[in-house]
């Protein structure tokens, strides 16, 4: 929204008034919560900083941490967050293409595909995660199929998460109206073109905000392949060496920082791409 501004000595519009009234209101709420996660922030400093204090005649004391043992592994646990996010690009990527694949397959017309589209998803949404890790890690080789670590989590998170993204792109298909195809269809263009040219990059616009959504799921999902042992990323580092130094609390701590740094930066390009996006719809 653009509006003009008034020259010198020229009272304002009543939309320019409202304009700055909104734009007022605005600043006022994001202020209030900037202030709000400061006081929060601060009040989880205060919790685990490990002092004591006497509140109604009790002494109580926070939380201790170890800041040596921080110090000392903070690095070490921090060499794990390349391959978190790097097993979560390989991830999301193949995810994207099982989603669309699925996606188209569920709304075909012809009964052996649309079977076994939906017999994927059925599958796979009907049984846990972590089974299907150790599936990757432990089964599979029993059958002779021996995969590195980083690829078997890579598809065992990459068929979960396409199961579930499924329905994302099937309804980013479905959202693109019967005219526009019709109208396709009446300039000549061939089932193949009308899908490349017209449905595809209108469905995948719906689609790419919620996919930033599974992505920074699957950043937090992905430490459930350190249960294995062979993926040595953040939460393998993490329990690794706060078990060998009797101090877990520590060390989980420390992987949470970076989860949750990973989340807001990755939320914070999620939300840049959904605003580029949304300019199209004005």
């Amino acid at each position: 929204m653009s509006t003009a501004l008034p020259t010198p000595g020229q009272p304002k519009t009543q939309s320019q008034l409202i304009f700055e009234a909104q734009e007022r209101v605005k600043r006022n709420f994001q202020m209030g919560v900037t202030a709000s996660w400061i006081i929060l922030l601060a009040i989880l400093l205060f919790l685990f900083s490990g002092t004591k204090f006497t509140l109604g005649g009790f002494e109580l004391k926070t939380i201790h941490l170890d800041t040596a043992f921080i110090g000392e592994n903070a690095t070490f646990i921090a060499g794990g967050v390349w391959e978190t996010i790097g097993i979560s690009a390989l991830s999301i990527a193949l995810a994207t293409i099982l989603a669309l694949l699925a996606a188209l397959g569920r709304l075909s017309p012809f009964p052996p595909i649309y079977s076994v589209c939906t017999f994927y998803v059925s599958l796979i949404r009907g049984t846990p995660l972590y089974l299907q890790i150790f599936f990757f890690f432990l089964a599979l080789p029993q059958l002779g199929i021996v995969l590195p670590g980083l690829w078997a989590g890579t598809f065992a998170l990459g068929l979960n998460y396409g199961a579930y993204m499924s329905e994302i792109f099937r309804a980013g298909l479905s959202s693109v109206g019967k005219g526009q195809r019709e109208a396709a269809l009446a300039l000549g263009m061939t089932p193949t073109q009308m899908m490349t040219r017209i449905i595809l990059p209108q469905a995948l616009r719906f689609a790419i905000p919620p996919t930033g959504n599974e992505f920074i799921a699957m950043l937090k999902d992905s430490a459930l392949v350190s249960a294995t042992g062979f993926v040595h990323e953040l939460m393998w580092r993490a329990t690794k060496v706060g078990r060998a130094k009797f101090h877990n609390l520590e060390a989980l701590i420390i992987a949470a920082i970076f989860y949750w740094v990973m989340t807001l930066l990755f939320s914070a390009l999620q939300s840049r791409l959904e605003a580029r996006l949304s300019r199209g719809e004005r």
